[in-house]
């Protein structure tokens, strides 16, 4: 098979948010249509490079990285572990990027994944860091996407993480716990900006 720059990029992509689904590679690597997705996608996987599963029922197909993709991207070898309780929320992250992508031009090279950010810690102690961050114009701007309430004391240290690292924070959901406590702490942590997570799906699908 010969691979070509585009073949590289759905690499990149699929490392750098664990796994994707098609519709998310067909937007985000720049491709026409579906079907011509699924062509190159089943190539790539015959080829070795990528792998195809379902996970959950009601969700489609999930696309990995291969041990032989991983060599090909120069990459840690070791598999990324894809937990199931995740898989909506990060389904949804992947959909919030788009919206970014498509609807405000953010190119996909001024988006650093919480993968990528986890990475740059090293072997330390885990730390909180955003589903996703935007740097563009100079701008650090965290993006939180929240499908379920956490602690109050939780929720304030993430957003006091954000508050201190980054110029803006952007909060996602529909949960309405959620809301009311980001609503509870705008006045104390100026640079919160929340977002209806409908709104954005509907953009991302449409």
């Amino acid at each position: 098979m010969e691979l070509t720059e585009r073949d590289y990029d759905i690499l990149r992509l699929i490392y750098k948010f664990k796994f994707c689904l098609g519709r998310h590679i067909k937007v985000l690597a720049g491709f026409s249509g579906l079907r011509t997705t699924d062509r190159r996608l089943k190539a790539l996987i015959d080829a070795g490079y990528l792998s195809r599963k379902k996970y959950m029922y009601g969700v489609a197909y999930l696309y990995t990285l291969t041990h032989k993709g991983r060599i090909l991207l120069g990459v840690s070898k070791r598999e990324d572990k894809i937990r199931i309780d995740r898989i909506t929320h990060d389904i949804y992250v992947l959909e919030t990027v788009i919206f970014y992508t498509q609807k405000y031009g953010v190119a996909l090279s001024d988006i650093e994944s919480e993968k990528e950010l986890h990475m740059k810690d090293g072997f330390g102690g885990r730390k909180h860091h955003p589903d996703f961050v935007i740097r563009a114009e100079g701008k650090n701007i965290a993006v939180e996407l929240e499908l379920n309430p956490k602690t109050k004391n939780r929720m304030e240290k993430n957003i006091r993480d954000n508050y201190m690292n980054y110029e803006k924070q952007i909060w996602i959901t529909d949960d309405k716990k959620v809301l009311s406590l980001l609503q509870g702490f705008m006045n104390e942590y100026s640079n919160i900006e929340i977002l209806q997570l409908e709104k954005v799906l509907a953009y991302a699908r449409a």
